[in-house]
C-alpha cells in the first residue's frame, strides 16, 4: 500500500522489513486487500524508532487504530511508545490488550519453530539456497550448532534473504499453522472492523 495516496485507518507497526513482508504475505494468503481497507504496514527499521513513528502516526491520523509486533527483549521501547501517545499502560501489564504482540526471540525464530527444520529447508530449496545452507552448516563454527539455530543464523546473513524467506515461510505455513504472535496480530488488527482474515 502507498501511504501517500490513502489515509490509513490502521497502522501495523513492526521492527523490520522481514516482519512487514511476513504480514503482507499473510494478507495475500487470506485474500485481504490492505489498500482497500486503508491498512499501513510499516517497518520501524529498529524498535528504538517505535516511539517517534507511532507519535507521528497518531498526530497525523487522529482516531486511527494502531497495533504491532515486536521482539520480547525490546518490550520497553514499545511500552514507551504507547505511553508517549497517551495509552494508559499499567506497569507489567501484557501489551496484548493494546494490540502489540511479542515474539519470544524474533519472528524468524517463531516461523522456524512453527514450520520445523525440514519445512524451512524445503523453502530454502525452492529459493535455490539449500546448497548454500549446506555449505554454511559445514563451516567449523556451525557444525555443532542445532539445526534450528543454524537456520536462524543463515537466514540473517543477508537482509534480502531474511525478507524473502519470511514471506515464503508464512506462505508455506498457511493460515492454520501460524505462530502465536502472528496469528494474534492478524486476529486483532485485521479483524471484524478491518480486512476479513479468517484464522
Amino acid at each position: 500500500m502507498s501511504s501517500t495516496t490513502l489515509v490509513p485507518r490502521t497502522l501495523i507497526l513492526v521492527e523490520g522489513e522481514s516482519d512487514a513482508g511476513a504480514i503482507r504475505a499473510l494478507a495475500e494468503l487470506s485474500g485481504c486487500d490492505l489498500e482497500l481497507h486503508h491498512v499501513d504496514i510499516r517497518s520501524a527499521e529498529g524498535v528504538t524508532n517505535f516511539p517517534k513513528l507511532l507519535a507521528d502516526f497518531v498526530q497525523a491520523n487522529p482516531g486511527a487504530k494502531f497495533c504491532g509486533m515486536y521482539d520480547l527483549a525490546d518490550e520497553w521501547h514499545v511500552r514507551r511508545a504507547l505511553v508517549n501517545v497517551g495509552v494508559a499502560v499499567v506497569p507489567n501489564a501484557s501489551l496484548e490488550s493494546f494490540g502489540f504482540f511479542a515474539c519470544v526471540a524474533d519472528l524468524e525464530d517463531e516461523l522456524i519453530r512453527a514450520l520445523g527444520t525440514d519445512g524451512v529447508e524445503r523453502v530454502l530449496d525452492e529459493q535455490g539456497e539449500l546448497a548454500s545452507f549446506r555449505r554454511f552448516q559445514a563451516m567449523p563454527q556451525h557444525r555443532a550448532t542445532p539445526a534450528p539455530q543454524q537456520l536462524h543464523r543463515f537466514l540473517g546473513t543477508r537482509a534480502t534473504r531474511k525478507i524473502r524467506s519470511a514471506r515464503r515461510l508464512v506462505e508455506a505455513l498457511g493460515l492454520a499453522r501460524l505462530p502465536r504472535p502472528l496469528r494474534l496480530l492478524a486476529s486483532h488488527c485485521l479483524g471484524p472492523d478491518g480486512p476479513p482474515i479468517t484464522l
